[in-house]
């Protein structure tokens, strides 16, 4: 699959990064909103950060709502963090609020991202069903919210020991 890199390296943390619905026109969509870089670059970005935090990290990204659900049960499986960008599900998915929350029952921690601030926009983005379930949510810092997402995993789960 183009797009997914994955650290690779034994013994460390697994973390999922998930990314939903228009994500791979990152560069291309509005870039005024969600910037220049683009999904390439986005998924080197995260699995470089993950790797220096002492990550094992792969990065996917999907439209289909069926598929991301099917992510989020195999992070709990394979007892895998998650760090999600759930993009326009973040606001109506009940699917996808629920398989988040088998993971942040489950022991896991899930943190939702978006690169936007979903605040400073349309109404309709203010609300995310996702969010009530997450560990914890960080917004509007451009694609570094999945760098802040990764290194607030860090401190949460400490040198991996939970894991």
């Amino acid at each position: 699959m183009p797009g997914v890199v994955a650290a690779n390296l034994r013994g460390m943390t697994r973390v999922l990064v998930l990314n939903g619905p228009n994500l791979a026109r990152l560069g291309v969509r509005e870039p005024d909103v969600y910037g220049h870089t683009s999904y390439d670059g986005l998924v080197e970005a995260a699995a470089g950060w993950g790797g220096a935090l002492g990550f094992e990290v792969e990065v996917r990204q999907t439209d289909d709502e069926a598929e991301i659900v099917a992510w989020l049960h195999e992070a709990v499986d394979t007892r895998s963090h998650v760090v999600i960008n759930p993009a326009a599900f973040t606001h109506y998915s009940y699917a996808l609020r629920d398989a988040a929350a088998q993971v942040t029952h489950g022991g896991l921690r899930l943190i939702e991202v978006h690169i936007s601030n979903p605040y400073a926009r349309e109404e309709f983005r203010h609300r995310s069903v996702v969010g009530a379930v997450a560990t914890g949510t960080i917004a509007g810092f451009g694609v570094g919210s999945y760098r802040l997402a990764l290194e607030a995993l860090r401190e949460l789960v400490g040198d991996g020991a939970d894991a």
